[in-house]
């Protein structure tokens, strides 16, 4: 027998890849941080000596969430603004508050509540656009998750850089930092065509083509920016971008919630990966993303939870079944965006989108062994007749018992294992009141 690190025992694996496959009494075998095999249990026992066995069969186990578009840091302003627009809630809020607080420690503090509530939610890799990235990226690393960090640019001087050099000299700085390191990646993260001019978006675009990285940018998030761009320029943003050789592969277009059939199919012709945040969407009434024309298209549809300041949480399977039920509302179509398609974009569909789609995003034999578990024996759960089903439509993240990124238990039968919550809840606590301007 061949003794590997260790085996997890499953009452149903849903591999995501193939699409809607449901694999029931089950178990994936892990060895090195990477999925050796996925099995029946019958023949699991005879093949394979685990070092350690996790008996999960009551669960379906699956690949971990890839929440592809987050602020993580803005976890500590979760609930400051509610119930706005969003250039009302980012120009008499939130920027504001950024301006008086955000910092090393902020970003770290609000990174690790973030980490800790997206292990406990199950996911394992997230993309992020926030200030201070090499906090974020240090932050992500001790903690265990995998995580894309995007070096972010706007035009104007913020607590992170004073100007257009000093943004791309850090960015890269940080790039340089974790190149080589197996969880941490980075792409570039210009805010939005109304906040990085055409001039700096050509030089970015040129940086990230030599080194082969991508761009996430939110783009074609709400009528005004459309009417904004249509105003200043005559153009559309996503004609801009295309002008200036943005649109491809490497493009990750957060939000598009404007999008005419033209604008559609020429993403689907160069490739460009969308990120769709129905939550925040809706939350900030800023329109809805035609999922099921993009999907009709070809277009990769990534999901993202966005910051917890305009959602106002980072949970992957309320955010899938949101998802799920807005694309039949929108199209009008109960099959729009079916439950295993739903699955896909939370796992596969992310992973794709920020370039890890041959690492991780499905439960495949070789890839790097981010997984989770989800109780399906509880009163939510019963009766069960198509487990993937059930994720998508009546599951929730308290259900979620167990998250391994490359095979390592971060969180562990409802324990994390890389974080303190307490001091991280009590720290949460601390920065409400300075944020509130209450006094210690």
């Amino acid at each position: 027998m061949q003794t590997v690190d260790q085996v997890i025992h499953a009452g149903w694996v849903i591999p995501v890849e193939p699409s809607g496959q449901c694999l029931p009494a089950h178990s994936v075998v892990i060895d090195g941080g990477r999925i050796e095999a996925v099995l029946p249990t019958d023949e699991a026992g005879g093949r394979y000596e685990p070092r350690v066995v996790h008996d999960r069969r009551d669960h379906a186990v699956l690949p971990g969430f890839v929440n592809a578009h987050t602020h993580a840091g803005m976890n500590l302003l979760r609930g400051l603004a509610d119930d706005l627009p969003l250039m009302t809630w980012l120009n008499e809020h939130i920027w504001p508050a950024e301006a008086a607080h955000a910092g090393p420690e902020f970003v770290q503090d609000g990174t690790r509540l973030a980490v800790a509530e997206m292990l406990r939610g199950g996911t394992t890799c997230f993309n992020d656009m926030y200030f201070f990235p090499d906090v974020t990226a240090r932050t992500a690393r001790q903690a265990g998750i995998r995580a894309v960090v995007g070096m972010i640019f706007i035009d104007f001087p913020t607590a992170w850089a004073s100007g257009p050099d000093e943004y791309i000299d850090k960015g890269l700085a940080v790039h340089d930092a974790w190149r080589d390191d197996a969880l941490i990646t980075t792409t570039f993260a210009p805010h939005a065509p109304y906040t990085v001019s055409e001039p700096n978006l050509e030089r970015l675009r040129t940086i990230a083509d030599e080194l082969a990285l991508p761009v996430h940018i939110h783009l074609h998030e709400t009528a005004d920016e459309i009417q904004q761009s249509l105003a200043a320029t005559g153009e559309r943003p996503i004609r801009r971008l295309d002008r200036l050789g943005l649109l491809g592969p490497g493009l990750i277009a957060v939000h598009m919630t404007q999008l005419e059939d033209a604008e559609i199919a020429r993403i689907a012709e160069t490739g460009v990966q969308v990120v769709h945040c129905p939550e925040s969407n809706l939350k900030l009434a800023s329109g809805l993303a035609p999922v099921a024309a993009l999907g009709a298209a070809g277009v990769n549809v990534a999901l993202g939870t966005d910051g917890a300041a305009s959602n106002n949480d980072l949970d992957m399977l309320g955010e899938l079944r949101t998802a799920a039920m807005l694309a039949k509302g929108v199209a009008r179509d109960p099959a729009a965006l079916p439950a295993a398609r739903a699955l896909e974009a939370a796992t596969l569909g992310g992973a794709r989108a920020l370039g890890l789609g041959d690492r991780v995003g499905s439960l495949t034999p070789g890839k790097e062994a981010d997984v989770i578990a989800v109780r399906m024996d509880g009163i939510e759960s019963a009766p069960l007749f198509h487990p993937i089903s059930q994720l998508v439509y009546a599951s929730g993240r308290d259900q979620v018992s167990d998250t391994w990124v490359a095979g390592r238990h971060l969180f562990n039968d409802g324990v994390l294992t890389t974080l303190d919550q307490e001091e991280i809840v009590r720290r949460a606590h601390g920065w409400r009141d300075k944020i509130a301007g209450k006094p210690s």
